[in-house]
């Protein structure tokens, strides 16, 4: 009877709470459970538990839980840019959102890695220290820099949405909104049935959205009982410096970009991208948070889809905040660790280095270490250092993907602000599009009215079948 009446309490409070505290709470529970999986030794390997657990139940809950989102990231980003070129309507207004929203991220990406070397000087992370390690690191060449642009034009854009060619998805989109804005008006029914298509699939993100805490708490359970605390003890300084970093340039930094350049209110942004930074630092990918980050900028911000279907894309490509933070904290521990002193000269390249490699590289997979690899061989470290910090780097990896798309959101506000294409009534209301969730069941209204059309239309064909007969 005790149990009963708690479980009854918990099912009532769970209810009760909104969409953003069951996914925090979940975090908190799969972060517990997967800790105690790894240090009570249960997840040992060929074991029941890691068998059929954490690499079967858990690994598979949040494989489909990030596949749903991945499904929805191409035709969204298709759709959603198609809609807002046709939006924007003038062509040199999308050339100037568009280099405005560049320079604003390469600015932040430089801000970001003079930042992790700032504070890696500061405490001289990785002086002093012997640590010897089995990892190995064998770094890939990343594709020339005319390769990557020449690329941003699709040979075939049905092959680059198939691989999420994010650059050639933007393009080709780009392009069929201008080409659609010089058609003109026959094109009219066309633009209306694509932002239909685009609140579908808004309505969509929605579903998902739902179903958020389930697929976190199976994420993180697994990443926890798979990965341990252990190794970050080790490298603790490095850990420290690197969280640190991070969390001034969102915190502090972006902050002030964002106040300085928009006047928006700090509070409110932070309270609103709780949700995209936990799905972000569940997923560790950027591009598979960008229905997310869309849906979040456009009804609970009151961005305008004209600029947010741009600017968010493009950030989860080109935007790497978080990458560039890592990049200038390890250089930092590896040049220390290794004894090799570094100059003036030698900071402003990795930081020249980090800027263009973040766009050099854009859409590579395993990104981060290859921009690593790039710099280290530019400074003169030795590559196989990075075999140091490989251990740790899948859990910090979650952590700079979530500053990663709070800067594209940042950035995005600062745009739309820019060029008043912002509903501040919509960011300012704290329960803005906070209540579009799916309860699972469908308005009774609509229920009838499709049904009448379809009813209509098999009537209709009967009808036209007889006619024909007679």
């Amino acid at each position: 009877l005790t149990l009963g009446v708690a479980y009854k309490r918990i099912e009532v409070m769970w209810k009760n709470l909104g969409l953003t505290g069951k996914i925090i709470v979940a975090m908190v529970l799969g972060i517990i459970l997967g800790l105690f999986i790894n240090y009570s030794g249960l997840n040992a390997e060929g074991g029941f538990v890691s068998t059929y657990i954490t690499n079967g139940f858990f690994a598979i809950i949040g494989k489909l839980f990030v596949n749903s989102l991945k499904m929805l990231v191409v035709p969204l980003v298709l759709i959603s840019l198609i809609c807002g070129v046709c939006g924007i309507g003038d062509i040199r207004l999308l050339g100037r959102i568009g280099t405005k929203t560049f320079l604003i991220y390469m600015m932040t990406t430089a801000l970001a890695i003079a930042t992790a070397i700032g504070l890696g000087i500061l405490f001289g992370i990785g002086k002093g220290m012997d640590i010897e390690t089995e990892a190995a690191f064998e770094a890939k060449s990343a594709p020339p820099l005319l390769d990557v642009f020449s690329n941003i034009i699709p040979s075939n854009p049905i092959s680059a949405m198939a691989n999420g060619d994010m650059l050639s998805i933007i393009f080709f989109a780009i392009l069929i909104g201008i080409s659609i804005l010089m058609v003109g008006k026959p094109a009219k029914g066309l633009v209306q049935s694509l932002e239909l298509i685009n609140e579908v699939i808004l309505k969509m993100v929605t579903i998902i959205m739902n179903l958020a805490p389930y697929g976190v708490f199976a994420l993180l359970t697994k990443a926890m009982a798979e990965l341990g605390l252990d190794l970050i003890w080790s490298l603790l300084g490095y850990v420290a410096v690197l969280v640190g970093s991070l969390a001034f340039h969102f915190f502090i930094t972006m902050m002030i970009v964002l106040k300085l350049f928009s006047g928006l209110s700090i509070k409110t942004f932070l309270a609103k991208m709780r949700e995209v930074q936990i799905f972000a630092f569940s997923t560790s990918s950027s591009n598979a948070t960008i229905p997310i980050t869309l849906r979040t900028v456009t009804k609970r911000m009151g961005v305008n889809n004209s600029v947010a279907s741009f600017t968010v894309p493009f950030g989860a490509t080109i935007n790497m905040d978080g990458t560039a933070i890592m990049q200038g904290t390890a250089t930092i521990f590896i040049a220390n660790i290794y004894g090799v002193d570094l100059g003036v000269t030698e900071y402003l390249t990795v930081i020249l280095m980090s800027v263009l490699a973040s766009v050099g590289t854009a859409g590579v997979p395993g990104v981060g270490l290859i921009m690593l690899s790039m710099v280290f061989a530019q400074v003169g470290l030795p590559i196989e250092g990075i075999g140091l910090i490989l251990g740790v780097d899948r859990i910090l990896d979650m952590l700079r993907t979530a500053v990663n798309v709070g800067g594209d959101a940042a950035v995005t506000a600062i745009v739309a602000k820019s060029e008043n294409k912002m509903d501040t009534a919509i960011y300012n209301d704290p329960d803005a599009g906070a209540k579009d969730v799916f309860d699972g069941h469908i308005d009774e209204d609509n229920e009838r009215e499709f049904s009448n059309v379809f009813s209509d239309g098999i009537m209709g064909s009967e009808y036209d079948d007889v006619d024909r007969r007679r």
